[in-house]
């Protein structure tokens, strides 16, 4: 074999050898090579009227069809290391309400707890009180919507003494406090009145129902607020 032959063999053997190193580092990188390291993610306000602002600007966008443009995939890789949200929100389960899409806010923005009715659980006051003592939320949105079958259900059980199936029922049971005012007046509109004293009432509850929610509103550090989502134009309205 000529000296070239034998130099163009030995370079392609070294060719062969070098990828398979390079594939067998790409294959244990987390042996071999160093990550780079990631920042933790940022909250976006450190304040309850910053956070409200935020909320409200971003509902707006949301109301107009403007929505932020995201990049999805970078945002996973952030919120893999860990979380900061900056608000809470006591929302509805009710499928056509998602408060990250009607607030215009990325995941890992919102701490959300749902429940049909949006009331205040013993569960669900654990959690928020962990969203604000431990995950540092500085706003809590008791979030309320039009049109809210819980609500009717409870309207219903309240003026016709209807007897709902298994533990539907206990919804009732736990909304009644803040509707059968609204209930008894008997005025026009009386679902959407509901709706707007369902959400004032548990919005006094985390108030009053908390020591840790209290302790926080008590030295500026939390704020508690309700608002009605409108299904037909997307708009949350402070109530």
């Amino acid at each position: 074999m000529c000296d070239a032959c034998a130099n163009a063999a030995i370079g392609r053997r070294g060719l062969v050898r070098g990828g398979l190193a390079l594939a067998a580092i790409s294959v244990m990188g987390s042996t071999f090579l160093p990550r780079p390291a990631q920042a933790q993610p940022v909250r976006a306000a450190d304040a309850p009227d910053a956070a409200l602002k935020l909320l409200v600007d971003g509902n707006a966008r949301y109301v107009a069809n403007q929505p932020h443009e995201r990049d999805f995939s970078a945002n996973r890789a952030n919120t893999a290391i860990g979380q900061a949200p900056f608000a809470a929100i006591l929302g509805c389960a009710d499928s056509r309400v998602a408060p990250e899409l009607a607030f215009d806010q990325r995941p890992g923005d919102l701490f959300v707890v749902r429940i049909a009715g949006n009331f205040v659980t013993s569960e669900g006051l654990g959690s928020l009180e962990f969203g604000s003592a431990v995950l540092g939320t500085k706003l809590i949105m008791v979030l309320g919507h039009t049109e809210c079958g819980a609500v009717k259900a409870t309207v219903e059980a309240l003026e016709k003494g209807n007897h709902l199936p298994g533990h539907i029922a206990g919804l009732v049971t736990a909304m009644k406090p803040g509707i059968e005012a609204v209930v008894k007046k008997g005025d026009a509109n009386l679902t959407e009145q509901a709706t707007v004293a369902n959400v004032r009432y548990n919005v006094e509850h985390l108030k009053k129902a908390s020591p840790i929610l209290a302790g926080l509103i008590a030295k500026n550090e939390l704020r508690i607020v309700g608002g009605v989502y409108d299904l037909a134009t997307g708009k949350v309205s402070l109530v």
